[in-house]
């Protein structure tokens, strides 16, 4: 069963969000409101410019689908730090003060450690329900919608999950659990994505790592639970194509997640198949030569899989023929009519350069697969 097209092609092709900044592309808005940011000309001119550099670039690769590169996301903390941090600046309730990482705290020198710190824990101080719409995401995607003819994949992230893994709890602060703050934040999701189709937006990629939160909780059996229903509440009534990434770690290029769950997308996945409002989960292969790939046969008839296929921890470029190989090595398991190609995970840590012959090679990849199976006749 096909599920919902963005695209009527077979084996579309996208990338995950993130895109490496251009190198002039200095400007940064340090938790300032995009309209505040903007009334100063030559930021407004370089985002937007940017923005059109980085589709620009995607259009030139051949992409069937393309995002605004996240730029967005300021540089600092954990190479796409404000993926979290341009939230909890904007919602209400959330002090801007970096803290070391509440799940650390006390824990002897290490690389997890060393990662965690450096993205940072955040305080809770008061409610998030009344944001109103500092986030600006329509703005961001009119800005990214008049650069091109194609169609744009939205980030929605860190989702509302997501955000709730890095803050304290404590007695002191208004939530007093990840499940209370996070379903606390679903609503302003809701309304920021049902906003977002109002304009046009017909595909949204969910950037909510809360998937793995309960590898870590020590209370699985419920809280898989509440995050799905999470996500449910999230998309409840949102009229599009919904992705959500889970993403496999990616800091620097160092794998955190994938190291300590190597099976870890058949650990988690098998709670969250049948989410209601999910279309597709967007899944990291090519970092691990495909492994596990055989167990995505088990997707749920009316959900699919954005793929990816193109390994982004690394700066080699791989040639169109291996990504054919991965695409292949797929097809025996997932029919080709529930697969979106992408990368794993976001590009922003390479270098431009190395971006654009990466996403080359996945389309020129995807153009000889396509090629086979019109041949065959499927």
């Amino acid at each position: 069963m096909a599920t919902k097209k963005v695209v009527d092609k077979l084996l579309p092709t996208t990338m995950v969000g993130s895109y490496p900044r251009p190198q002039w592309f200095k400007h940064q808005l340090l938790g300032r409101d995009v309209r505040v940011a903007f009334k100063e000309v030559q930021h407004e001119e370089a985002y937007t410019d940017a923005v059109a550099t980085v589709i620009g670039d995607q259009e030139a690769a051949g992409l069937d689908i393309v995002t605004d590169g996240n730029m967005w996301y300021d540089d600092y903390v954990g190479v796409i730090g404000s993926f979290c941090w341009y939230l909890y600046e904007r919602i209400p309730g959330f002090e801007h003060t970096r803290n070391p990482h509440p799940s650390v705290i006390g824990a002897g020198p290490s690389v997890g450690k060393a990662f965690l710190d450096d993205w940072g824990g955040v305080i809770n101080n008061g409610p998030v329900d009344k944001a109103g719409h500092q986030l600006r995401w329509t703005d961001l995607f009119q800005v990214a919608q008049a650069q091109t003819a194609k169609p744009v994949k939205v980030s929605i992230g860190a989702g509302p999950a997501n955000l709730a893994w890095h803050v304290y709890f404590n007695d002191k602060s208004h939530y007093k659990s990840a499940k209370d703050l996070t379903f606390a934040l679903c609503p302003l999701f809701n309304q920021e994505m049902k906003d977002l189709v109002k304009l046009g937006a017909k595909y949204f990629q969910i950037e909510d790592l809360g998937a793995w939160l309960p590898l870590f909780s020590g209370n699985k059996k419920e809280d898989y639970a509440w995050v799905r229903e999470s996500i449910e509440r999230m998309t409840d009534g949102v009229d599009a194509k919904i992705g959500w990434h889970f993403c496999f770690g990616n800091a620097w290029g160092n794998d955190i997640i994938s190291a300590n769950f190597p099976e870890g997308y058949q650990t988690v996945l098998p709670h969250f198949f049948g989410t209601a409002g999910v279309d597709e989960f967007v899944l990291d292969y090519a970092n691990r030569h495909m492994d596990g790939v055989d167990f995505l046969k088990n997707l749920p008839a009316n959900q699919g899989i954005q793929l990816g296929v193109l390994d982004i921890r690394t700066n080699a470029i791989e040639t169109p023929t291996v990504i054919a190989d991965r695409i292949r090595l797929a097809l025996k398991h997932i029919p080709a009519d529930k697969i979106t190609l992408s990368s794993d995970c976001g590009m922003k840590p390479l270098s431009r350069m190395v971006a654009k012959m990466k996403l080359n090679a996945l389309v020129e990849g995807a153009s000889i697969v396509r090629g086979e199976l019109a041949g065959a006749g499927r």
